[in-house]
């Protein structure tokens, strides 16, 4: 399978398993209700205990009992929905981490490379910062186990722990003779849902709430908020962006940051409802400024209630690519022994009524979360690609292909269409991908390593002794310059395994340039410095800061009552 498919079905696995807001046991027995001439409930249950003591009988191993049971679990739960999942323990753990907004480690970002796992910046305050681990340090051990073959997972696995046990931890470091070794005591590391805000432009805000809907992110959000205020914000982007989602009553409060009190946000339906739930905006004092949320594929759950939200009732644009498509709401329930699972119970609704649930009919996960079918394809395709001029007010283009769900008239009369997705207003293709750039932004990597240990002859003012964070970027904060450039040249002479010439660094020299200063610049001021230098640079998000203005006129049409067209 491929490397997409796994990092985006288990970001929305996981996403997947908090939507529904709550977590809690559920003790009563299932009886199974046979319909037609489906087997009882005891024929069942009798089927399954005779095929395990087969299985104990005469498999000609050893039997693991508790995975066999477990992927009993996970298959029934697999035949209902690619959302309803079982977790082991240590699953379960992680879980309920992940929706604290913190959990129990070293405070580490760490890359995969092509020969192992590197740090890519250590996170204030924790104790990896504390001890000194630095950008560019390879893990090659942990607890005196050899971690050169590990993925990042694989890492992340292996250093987190109980708070207050410590961890042994090996890495090898440019510039020196021998390997470092560090005794670090875990501890609670911080987990924010917003990685980055800043003011991109002189009157414009950036939120890249990109990490998740946690227990904090309505807090996180009116912080950044207040904070891009106190300098100026006139105007905002919010991207979600590869959010997977979360809980649901953190979509809400991020959706009132924006919303009249009482208006729609979103609306539940489920076998377990009478009639459906209708959540609504919780603000008193919503904010008015002109507002552009970017979305992408792997933007889902409550991101894409939020976004849908903002687009149904014409708050603001949604720009970027067609969202994932998740509209299944799950329950949490613990299961005995500290297992537990989730379940579909109910779906969710955009304000006006569009489900925006893409189809798993197929039965293929793969299919599902790599978005290979015909359907996906063509309604990716479908995605309006309207260019509003000065004076009009965006409103969807016609989708010329049969739409995968019903059209719905929302707010000033714009049509959407439900069943894939969350549509933007204006499709814009994200960096384009090449196999080149994937060499140079690795070489790019591999480079920096160095010249931040001040192992590059000539550009020994580009050390780095430690990382300075909260550091105000500035255009000539290491500059990228024509000697840094014949430096990385020669880098690429003495290492042909990089898989780059020379002469080709002028073929992508932008983007050379570009990933040169992130890695450089996350090496000095961390990763969410790093990553600003990317986002200036980002098609998506120079779209989205020149559609402010349309953004703007939509917000104000709508609350004049004006019907679009």
């Amino acid at each position: 399978m491929s490397k997409q498919f796994l990092i985006v079905a288990a970001a929305i696995f996981i996403a997947a398993t908090v939507v529904g807001g709550t977590v809690g046991t559920n003790a009563r027995r299932f009886t199974p209700q046979p319909k037609g001439n489906a087997s009882t409930a005891e024929q069942i249950e009798g089927d399954y205990q005779e095929a395990m003591d087969v299985v104990g009988k005469n498999y000609a191993g050893d039997v693991d009992y508790e995975k066999a049971t477990q992927a009993s679990i996970q298959g029934m739960l697999s035949t209902l929905d690619p959302h309803s999942m079982y977790f082991t323990r240590n699953e379960f753990k992680k879980l309920k981490e992940d929706q604290d907004s913190r959990f129990y480690g070293i405070g580490v970002t760490i890359l995969q490379h092509r020969d192992g796992v590197y740090v890519q910046s250590a996170v204030k305050g924790t104790p990896a910062e504390r001890a000194g681990l630095r950008y560019g340090d390879r893990i090659i051990e942990v607890d005196g186990k050899d971690a050169r073959d590990w993925s990042s997972e694989q890492v992340s696995k292996n250093v987190r722990g109980d708070r207050g046990e410590p961890v042994r931890i090996k890495v090898e470091r440019a510039g020196s003779s021998e390997p470092l070794n560090f005794t670090i005591v875990r501890d609670a590391v911080p987990l924010p849902s917003i990685s980055n805000t800043f003011m991109i432009r002189p009157g414009v805000g950036y939120i890249g709430l990109t990490r998740g809907f946690q227990h904090t992110t309505g807090e996180e959000l009116g912080a950044s908020i207040k904070a891009l205020k106190g300098q100026g914000m006139r105007q905002l982007v919010l991207d979600l962006r590869n959010n997977p989602g979360g809980l649901l009553d953190q979509a809400i409060d991020v959706a009132s940051e924006f919303l009249p009190r009482g208006q729609v946000v979103v609306s539940v339906r489920g076998r377990e409802y009478e009639q459906p739930i209708q959540y609504r905006s919780k603000g008193t004092d919503p904010e008015e400024f002109p507002l552009v949320v970017l979305i992408n594929r792997n933007s889902a759950s409550a991101s894409e209630i939020v976004a849908g939200a903002i687009q149904d009732q014409g708050r603001g644009l949604v720009v970027g690519e067609t969202s994932f498509g998740k509209a299944l709401v799950q329950r949490v329930y613990q299961l005995p022994l500290g297992a537990g699972l989730t379940l579909t119970t109910a779906k969710y609704y955009t304000p006006y009524g569009r489900s925006i649930q893409r189809s798993y009919a197929s039965g293929s996960l793969y299919d599902y979360y790599t978005r290979h079918g015909d359907g996906d394809e063509a309604n990716a395709n479908a995605s309006p690609k309207s260019q509003p001029s000065p004076d009009a007010v965006p409103t969807p283009t016609p989708v010329p292909t049969p739409p995968p769900g019903p059209a719905v008239k929302t707010a000033g009369g714009r049509i959407f269409y439900g069943g894939g997705g969350i549509t933007p207003d204006v499709e814009v293709k994200p960096l384009n991908a090449t196999p080149l750039r994937s060499r140079v932004a690795e070489a790019a990597f591999q480079f920096t390593r160095q010249l931040a240990a001040g192992q590059i002859p000539g550009l020994e003012t580009y050390r780095i002794e430690k990382t300075e964070y909260g550091h105000v970027l500035r255009a000539t904060d290491y500059p990228i310059t024509d000697k840094v450039l014949e430096a990385f040249r020669n880098f690429l002479r003495k290492d042909p395994t990089l898989g780059v010439q020379p002469a080709q660094v002028d073929e992508e020299l932008d983007f050379t340039r570009l990933r040169l200063r992130d890695e450089i610049i996350t090496a000095a001021y961390s990763t969410d410095a790093g990553s600003r230098v990317l986002l200036e640079s980002d098609p998506q998000v120079l779209r989205a800061v020149e559609l402010l203005p349309d953004a703007k006129r939509l917000a104000e049409s709508i609350r004049n009552g004006v019907t679009l067209s």
